[in-house]
């Protein structure tokens, strides 16, 4: 029997916070936020990132991200350039810092979720494969509402008087 969209989106709901809990109870331990470690790890490919990329990839509003990453020079993270291909835009990269940072918390990020696993390893690659094929096809419809990062409903919030 199918479930309904309602139980559905609360399983989802359910299983997202916990998943990030447990990785916020990691991250802490190096003074990281879920959001930065997520802008590492995009950043760790060593390609370079613009914002909106970035925004897309930590679920943030374009604001908080511009925030994050002045935390993140600060700290000596990350560096900022010019894109060489589009001279308006700005590209993100690791610094060598940066990079023993994202390492260091991926290897301590493994290590939490490999004790006790969560889901044997074909569940995990199916779950996997389901939540990708459900995002993919949810996109289609998110579209016309526009990106996932927008942060209208926080500044609705903001702005009441």
């Amino acid at each position: 029997m199918a479930r309904r969209p309602q139980e559905l989106l609360h399983l989802l709901t359910r299983a997202e916070r916990l998943a990030v809990r447990r990785l916020q109870s990691v991250l802490a331990e190096f003074d990281c936020s879920v959001e930065a470690w997520r802008v590492l790890h995009l950043l760790s490919d060593g390609q370079g990132h613009n914002m909106t990329a970035l925004a897309d990839h930590a679920f943030l509003p374009a604001p908080t991200l511009t925030k994050l990453i002045d935390q993140l020079v600060d700290q000596n993270l990350v560096y900022r350039r010019v894109d060489p291909a589009d001279r308006r835009r700005i590209l993100a990269h690791l610094t060598p810092r940066g990079m023993e940072r994202w390492q260091r918390l991926a290897r301590e990020v493994r290590a939490d979720w490999a004790e006790p696993d969560p889901l044997p390893k074909n569940d995990d690659d199916q779950l996997g494969a389901l939540l990708d094929q459900l995002a993919h096809a949810l996109e289609g419809k998110a579209d016309a509402a526009g990106p996932v990062t927008t942060a209208r409903g926080v500044r609705a919030v903001g702005r009441a008087r």
